[in-house]
């Protein structure tokens, strides 16, 4: 097969990659993808950073013996834990990998306080360190951890009592330092956006950072000209290392479509169909 149709490499923790997903099927029509979700072992956030190098170096393997001409990680803990290990370790791969969205954030910010949602291995990455550094000058961040919230939208709990209370915790105290901005620093958290929008009010804009990391994909396909753009029909192919009629049942809840999702197993650090 081509490598014009060859398919994209997409992987995350869970299902919160499937919001990066989302974005690439809308600008890249044609394109075809393959979506692995770790959900064996899910949530990375509370892991070390050699653990989900090593997960992530087994998952990078699988994804190219699906032929992936680039690979996407749709998982701000990994993209901190591991992004630059990858680059390293698979030097002809492009890889793109997710930036919590501080610069946008520091460039439309009118109060000069902006609420950050993300994962604790996020929080303590050197990327998020050196993002707020670069771009955050004269800007004050609220950050919160909001444990347990990726948990909840695994099950597909968008609009449960739970899922607010947790939200509201971490929300509600931004609020009160005059937030007008809200990063959301995880893959999964733009499930979300409509409880959080509620929850903030009109007046505070949330930052999802998925469509940016969709340009950026099509503008390196671009590059070198590996960008599909023939009529054919995008196909998508989905993986999870945990119960695939539990990645399958959310489907419709999170990308508006079916497919269908197949179980993958891990044996020593390398991923086996």
């Amino acid at each position: 097969m081509p490598l014009l149709e060859n398919p994209i490499g997409i992987f995350d923790s869970g299902v919160g990659g499937l919001s990066v997903l989302r974005a690439m099927r809308e600008q890249m029509p044609n394109e075809s993808m393959v979506y692995f979700g770790d959900q064996g072992h899910v949530p990375y956030g509370p892991r070390s950073m050699e653990q989900i190098q090593k997960f992530s170096e087994g998952i990078t393997r699988f994804l190219l013996e699906q032929n992936s001409k680039l690979i996407v990680v749709a998982c701000n803990t990994a993209s901190a834990a591991a992004l630059k290990y990858l680059r390293g370790r698979f030097p002809e791969v492009p890889f793109v990998g997710m930036e919590p969205a501080v610069k946008p954030a520091a460039e439309i910010t009118k109060t000069g306080k902006v609420g950050v949602l993300a994962t604790p291995a996020t929080f303590q990455g050197a990327l998020y360190a050196s993002v707020v550094e670069r771009f955050g000058a004269g800007v004050e961040f609220f950050q919160h951890a909001c444990p347990g919230l990726v948990s909840q939208i695994e099950k597909g709990e968008l609009e449960s009592n739970a899922t607010r209370a947790i939200l509201e915790d971490a929300l509600l105290p931004m609020l009160e330092k005059n937030i007008d901005t809200v990063v959301l620093g995880c893959t999964h958290y733009p499930f979300v956006i409509p409880l959080i929008e509620r929850i903030v009010g009109a007046h505070v804009r949330v930052i999802d950072p998925a469509p940016s990391v969709a340009r950026q994909v099509k503008r390196l396909l671009e590059v070198s000209v590996n960008l599909n753009q023939t009529s054919e029909s995008q196909r998508v192919r989905f993986y999870t290392s945990a119960d695939p009629a539990s990645m399958k049942s959310l489907l419709p809840l999170l990308l508006g479509t079916d497919g269908e999702v197949e179980a993958v197993t891990w044996k020593d650090d390398q991923v086996t169909l």
